[in-house]
C-alpha cells in the first residue's frame, strides 16, 4: 500500500507542503559572496589601484587647494579668507567673472542649438553624413590649434585675416572708399578744419568769381592713374564754379593758392554749399578738377565732407575690447556645434517616426512638428549637450589665452586664465590662484550634482 503522506499517493491523505530550504548554520556553512559570486574583499582588492590614483590625482589636489587658498602669497602666513575677499574686490577678476557668466549663458546655448538645427535638416539633406562630417571635423583640432587658425582669422589686416577680407569686399561692393585719404588744405588757407573730419571755407562763394579749393598731402605716388592737368574754372553769371587741385609741383617750384603748370586735378571730390548748417547745393570735381554749382549757392559756405578724406577701411576689431569675447566665444561654437549635432542626431534616431508623421497627417506644419514633438522628445539629450558644455566652458583657458592680444586680453579675460595669471603669469600669489580655484570647483559642483541625479532617474526608470 502506497503511503498517504507522499505526494501522488492514492488514498485519501493529504500531501504535505513542500517546506522551503532555510539557511545552512553550522561550521560547514560557506562563506558570504556577492552578487556575481566574489567575496567583499576581493572586490576591494581589485578597487583598491584605483581608489589610490583617485585619492592621489583628485581628492588630495582639492583638499590641498582648498587648505592653499587659507595662506598668503608664499604660503607661510594663515590669512583665512582675505583671498577670496581679494577675488571678489580686483577689479581684473570681476572682469574674469563677468565674462564667464557670458561664456555660461551664450557658448552652450548657441552651441546646442546650432547642433540641433544641424542634426534636424542633416536628416532631409541627400548629403547629410558628408555634412556631418564637415562640421565634426573641428573637434579633432586642438584648443591650441583653433586658437591660432582664429587669431589669424580675426587679424585686422584684411590680406591675412579672413573674417575682415569678407566684411571689407562686402562694404566696398556698397560704398565707395574715400577719394583722396589724407588730402588736407594748406594751413592759414581759407579752408579750415570743421566738425566730423570735413574741411569748410571761411569765406562765402559768389557768382562770377571761381571758388578755387587748393589741397595738399597726397602723394604723387597715390593720384588716379592718368590724372590730368588742373584746370581755371570758367566764370558763370549765374553759377558758381571752382577747381580742386593738388597745390603742389614736383620739385616744391609751385605758387601757393595758384594753378602752375604740372599741377595736378582732384577729380571725384564732393563739394557741398552749406547755409545755415543746411546743404543747399552739391556737385562733383570733374576730370579736370572743376565744379560747378547752381545760382542759389551764392551766399553759401563750401564744404568738402569727410567722405572724401577718411581712410581706406579697413575692416572690424574683431579683437578689440568690445567684440573680443563674443569672437573668442564663437570660435569655440566652430568647434563645439558639431559636438552637440552628433549627441543630438543620436537622440533624434530613437526618435519614433510615428509621432511625427501622425502629427503631420493631423495637419501640423513642419514649424510645429519640430517645436511640438521633436524638441520635447529630443529634451533629454539638450539637458545632457548643454550641462556638459556648461561644466566644459567654465574651465576655458585655451582659447582666451592665445586669441586675446596682450592689450585687449583684461577684457577678455576667463577665471580659468585668472587662476593661472595669479598663480603662475606675473602675479606669483598662489593664494588667490587656489582661491580661484576653489570658487571654480563650487561653480561645477551644482551642474554636476544636477546631472548625476538626472542620470541616475533615468536608471530607474
Amino acid at each position: 500500500m502506497a503511503d498517504a503522506s507522499l505526494p501522488g499517493a492514492g488514498g485519501g491523505g493529504t500531501a504535505a507542503a513542500p517546506v522551503a530550504p532555510g539557511p545552512v548554520k553550522g561550521p560547514g556553512a560557506r562563506p558570504r559572496r556577492s552578487i556575481m559570486g566574489t567575496p567583499p574583499w576581493v572586490a576591494a582588492l581589485f578597487l583598491l589601484p584605483a581608489l589610490v590614483l583617485l585619492g592621489a590625482l583628485v581628492v588630495y589636489p582639492i583638499v590641498f587647494t582648498v587648505h592653499r587658498s587659507l595662506y598668503d602669497a608664499d604660503g607661510s602666513g594663515f590669512v583665512g579668507l582675505k583671498n577670496f575677499g581679494t577675488v571678489f574686490s580686483d577689479h581684473g577678476i570681476l572682469t574674469a567673472v563677468r565674462n564667464n557668466a557670458i561664456w555660461v549663458v551664450v557658448a552652450p546655448t548657441v552651441a546646442t542649438a546650432l547642433g540641433l538645427v544641424f542634426a534636424v535638416l542633416t536628416e532631409r539633406v541627400r548629403w547629410g553624413t558628408a555634412f556631418k562630417l564637415v562640421v565634426f571635423m573641428p573637434m579633432a583640432i586642438s584648443m591650441l590649434a583653433a586658437g591660432i587658425i582664429f587669431r589669424l582669422v580675426y587679424d585686422q589686416d584684411p590680406s591675412r585675416g579672413v573674417a575682415n577680407a569678407v566684411v571689407v569686399a562686402v562694404h566696398d561692393t556698397f560704398t565707395s572708399n574715400a577719394a583722396y585719404p589724407g588730402a588736407r588744405p594748406r594751413p592759414n588757407g581759407d579752408l579750415a578744419p570743421t566738425a566730423g573730419g570735413s574741411y569748410t571755407s571761411k569765406s562765402t562763394a559768389s557768382v562770377g568769381t571761381p571758388a578755387d579749393l587748393p589741397l595738399v598731402g597726397i602723394p604723387q605716388n597715390k593720384l588716379p592713374a592718368g590724372a590730368q592737368q588742373a584746370r581755371p574754372a570758367a566764370t558763370k553769371p549765374d553759377a558758381v564754379t571752382g577747381t580742386v587741385w593738388l597745390d603742389f609741383r614736383p620739385g616744391g617750384t609751385g605758387r601757393p593758392g595758384v594753378i602752375d603748370p604740372g599741377e595736378k586735378a582732384l577729380s571725384g571730390v564732393r563739394v557741398q554749399a552749406v547755409k545755415g548748417g543746411k546743404v543747399v547745393a552739391s556737385a562733383t570735381s570733374g576730370k579736370d578738377g572743376t565744379y560747378q554749382l547752381p545760382g542759389s549757392a551764392a551766399g553759401a559756405q563750401l564744404r568738402l565732407p569727410a567722405s572724401n578724406f577718411s581712410g581706406k577701411y579697413n575692416g572690424i576689431d574683431w579683437l578689440g575690447p568690445n567684440l573680443v569675447t563674443p569672437s573668442i566665444i564663437a570660435s569655440y561654437v566652430w568647434m563645439w556645434a558639431g559636438f552637440a549635432m552628433v549627441l543630438i542626431a543620436a537622440g533624434l534616431a530613437g526618435v519614433p517616426r510615428e509621432l511625427l508623421e501622425q502629427a503631420r497627417v493631423d495637419g501640423a506644419n513642419e514649424w510645429q512638428v519640430f517645436r511640438r514633438i521633436t524638441v520635447p522628445l529630443l529634451a533629454p539629450v539638450l539637458v545632457v549637450v548643454m550641462v556638459t558644455l556648461m561644466i566644459n566652458v567654465l574651465k576655458i583657458f585655451d582659447l582666451v589665452y592665445i586669441i586675446a592680444p596682450g592689450q585687449t586680453q583684461e577684457n577678455a579675460n576667463v577665471l580659468a586664465l585668472q587662476l593661472y595669471l595669479s598663480s603662475f603669469g606675473g602675479g606669483n600669489d598662489q593664494g588667490v590662484g587656489s582661491a580661484i580655484g576653489v570658487i571654480l570647483l563650487l561653480l561645477v559642483l551644482p551642474v554636476m550634482i544636477v546631472n548625476i541625479r538626472r542620470l541616475r532617474r533615468e536608471g530607474r526608470r
